[in-house]
Order: structure tokens, then C-alpha cells, then sequence
């Protein structure tokens, strides 16, 4: 069977910032697929720091086009993982880096967060967002669900401290020290979708804010 250190070397080799190795918690929920597989994979890219840039308070056009492109990239590598796992004897399911199943509540066939959250890439933060030790928010994440048998990576007991830079920055006051206020969030984020060449419910500033460095 194929090992771990192969498909790290393997996702880094195509350019993932975080690879991690976690057993899919009994509470996770899973939306349309019929089989639940026990372990899962979830890997990162890093977003481009000069894209990030170009955000002060609302998405620009070029963030949205990077934002595609590397969910593109994600799902791709993600596909090429699967085949990787299935060639070696196991079974396993790519899951769509940006994909609703749920629109009223905003959620897709797994949530990646939580799973990343669980293969020790980093913690929630303040934001509601997946914040990396070394890349902050700053990453996107893709899963392959499998059965695949390995030993998963620990977790990560770590919090934002005292940050509170998305807390300042929200254009939707929606961050609070406290939590997120997700209704609020979604109200912004349709505003944005509005706005000429957006048409998606994105941000970035809590990303942008959120770049790892101490």
C-alpha cells in the first residue's frame, strides 16, 4: 500500500503548502454521498501574497480569478491523489474544493475546515477560518476521503492569541472576539457577488488579514 511520506512528497511536489493525515470524525456531516470512508487526506495551496494585496475591503477582480484557479488546481490534484490511492489497492473520494450543496446554509459535501482541523494544519480562528501555524488563513484546502489505513497526525492545541486583526478589518462586522455572526457574513457576501464581474460569494479580506506572520 502506498505510504504517507509518498503522498506528501507526492502533493508537495505539486505544490501543496500543508498536507495532513486524519480519521473522519462520527459528527462530520457529509451531504449527498451515500458511503462514509473512514480516513481522509487534505492538502493546501497557498494563495498568491500579491493577489491578497490587491484587496483593501471588498474582492477585486483578479482575487476572484485566482480563487477559481485554485480550486482548479485543488480538485485537480485531488483527482491525480485518487488515482494514486486506487492504483496502490485502496478506495478513495475527491471532494470538490469549492463546491455548495446546501445553499441556504452555505456548506458543501464535507467541511474542509474541520477536517484540515483535524489532520493538525492549524485551528479555527476568530474568523471562522482554518489559520495555518506558518500561512494563517492564507490557504485553500481540498479533501480525498478513503479508506485507506495510516496513522493520523496529532492536532494542533493552539488559538489566535491576542490577534484580532479580522475582528478589525470585517467590512461586515461580522467577526466578533466572541465568534462569527455567519448571517452577517452571507449578507456581505451577496452584496459582493453584485458587484460588476464578481457573481460569487467571496471576500478575502478576513484571508488577506490573516497572513501567519507573528
Amino acid at each position: 500500500m502506498i505510504r504517507k511520506e509518498d503522498v506528501k512528497t507526492f502533493l508537495e511536489g505539486m505544490g501543496a503548502a500543508a498536507v495532513g493525515f486524519a480519521r473522519v470524525p462520527d459528527d462530520v456531516e457529509i451531504l449527498e454521498l451515500q458511503r462514509r470512508f473512514p480516513r481522509c487526506v487534505v492538502f493546501g495551496y497557498r494563495l498568491s501574497d500579491e493577489v491578497l494585496d490587491s484587496i483593501i475591503d471588498r474582492p477585486t477582480l483578479i482575487y476572484k480569478h485566482h480563487y477559481k484557479t485554485v480550486n482548479w488546481l485543488l480538485d485537480q490534484a485531488a483527482f491525480r491523489l485518487v488515482s494514486r490511492i486506487e492504483e496502490s489497492g485502496g478506495k478513495a473520494l475527491a471532494i470538490p474544493a469549492s463546491q455548495t450543496v446546501d445553499w441556504q446554509n452555505q456548506k458543501g459535501h464535507v467541511p474542509h475546515k474541520k477536517l484540515a482541523l483535524e489532520a493538525g494544519l492549524g485551528w479555527i480562528g476568530r474568523s471562522g477560518l482554518l489559520v495555518h501555524p506558518r500561512h494563517g488563513a492564507r490557504v485553500r484546502y481540498v479533501s480525498v476521503l478513503t479508506d485507506w489505513d495510516f496513522e493520523p497526525d496529532p492536532k494542533l492545541d493552539r488559538d489566535c492569541g491576542d490577534c484580532a486583526e479580522c475582528v478589525l478589518r470585517c467590512p461586515a462586522r461580522a467577526i466578533t472576539m466572541d465568534g462569527v455572526d455567519l448571517k452577517a457574513c452571507l449578507v456581505k457576501l451577496k452584496e459582493f457577488a453584485s458587484l460588476p464581474g464578481i457573481g460569487q460569494f467571496i471576500c478575502g479580506v478576513c484571508v488577506k488579514v490573516c497572513d501567519g506572520k507573528d
